[in-house]
């Protein structure tokens, strides 16, 4: 399979800007973008957001042009864009847990607001930028706690200052859109939930801490093992937003225009699965690998609340589906991390190894009639 015709070829030698390169989603959309034959920059603060760090797993500092800077910073930021001249920008940066927002609410919305604004408006003076894909999350809806996936079209907000601040940004992505960004260059938001995947070493996240503690061959404590999620492997959104933004620069409006709309992208329903069934599964990949989950306190069955995506716009506009199974994101997200620490984390052998799954599910997108898989050059 040749990587750089997929998405219709469109990003082979394309000049692309990721912003939050440096993060869990950012450093696999980066060497997706890789394999893809793009020429990649990235702006991310300087300090690794976890340890281990994907990023420099990959090692990806050496096969990108890398620019530290703050989101906040806007000369600094505008600076970084001018020079590259992108296409394209995928905009990931934020400050992205609940929990350090309670903590410091006020870096929280200027990180995630005004970052998203400072984008915008270097974007905005910018002469041969094509497309803009504006990444927020799945927390921009406001919880009524109901059954059914939110849709794009459902109320924004948030109780908390994270949701809160990525209400915000959306509504700030509307306002340029409508205001500047009418025609040239095209711009959408895209909204993602719950994802997983190797190299995730973020804090208080369940598959972080499962792997931190199959390392050191010790058990890891379940707090919540019948708290529902939407799992679904980081390659699937991604494929999402490398699709929306291979139609804006395409121009591609078949069977509805793109441009200025905003897209949910998640798994289908039969993957929401509770954190019991996470940890179990993980546990069939790493030999020895044990848990400590209080599954008998009846009390403690009662589910969280399941904030969950509609993608039935995505579908009807941009042909998207998500691809993997539950076994089959578990099997992709253990595998790698099964591999890291059997190599020790050796750089090229991971950022190969990385490549293999990107190779491997675009295949099983392939076999599955994905559009978007199936589009070549």
């Amino acid at each position: 399979m040749d990587m750089q015709n997929i998405f219709n070829g469109v990003y082979k030698n394309t000049r692309v800007l990721v912003t939050g390169h440096t993060g869990f989603k950012g450093s696999w959309l980066t060497a997706w973008l890789l394999s893809l034959g793009a020429e990649v920059a990235g702006y991310s603060l300087e300090e690794p957001i976890s340890e281990p760090n994907n990023f420099e797993v990959l090692n990806l500092k050496k096969r990108i042009k890398h620019y530290i800077g703050d989101v906040r910073d806007l000369k600094t930021l505008s600076a970084a864009i001018q020079e590259f001249k992108p296409e394209i920008i995928f905009h990931l940066a934020a400050q992205a847990l609940v929990r350090p927002s309670y903590v410091d609410p006020v870096a929280t919305f200027e990180i995630n607001a005004v970052g998203t604004l400072n984008v915008l408006e270097s974007a905005r003076l910018l002469p041969n930028l094509k497309a803009l894909v504006m990444i927020t999350s799945d927390k921009c809806y406001r919880n009524d706690e109901w059954v059914f996936g939110y849709r794009e079209t459902d109320h924004l907000g948030g109780n908390d200052p994270y949701s809160a601040s990525k209400a915000c940004a959306e509504i700030i992505i509307h306002s340029y859109i409508k205001s500047f960004f009418s025609k040239s260059p095209k711009a959408v938001s895209v909204r993602a939930g719950n994802v997983i995947g190797g190299g995730d070493w973020g804090v208080d996240r369940i598959v972080p801490d499962c792997a931190k503690s199959y390392a050191a061959n010790t058990p890891v404590n379940i707090r919540s093992p019948w708290a529902t999620r939407p799992w679904q492997h980081v390659l699937e959104p991604l494929s999402g937003y490398l699709w929306t933004g291979a139609k804006l620069l395409l121009n591609d409006e078949y069977p509805i225009a793109v441009n200025g709309e905003a897209f949910n992208f998640g798994p289908p329903s039969d993957v929401n699965q509770n954190v019991a069934s996470v940890v179990e599964s993980l546990s069939t990949f790493w030999t020895g690998f044990e848990s400590r989950m209080n599954k008998e306190d009846i009390a403690g069955k009662k589910e969280c609340t399941l904030l969950k995506l509609c993608c039935d716009k995505s579908l009807a506009h941009l042909n998207w589906k998500a691809c993997l199974e539950f076994k089959e994101t578990i099997a992709f997200t253990a595998e790698w991390y099964k591999t890291y620490y059997a190599k020790d984390g050796k750089t090229q052998d991971m950022y190969e190894y990385t490549l293999k799954q990107i190779k491997n599910y675009t295949q099983k997108a392939q076999e599955r009639g994905i559009f978007w898989a199936s589009l070549k050059k």
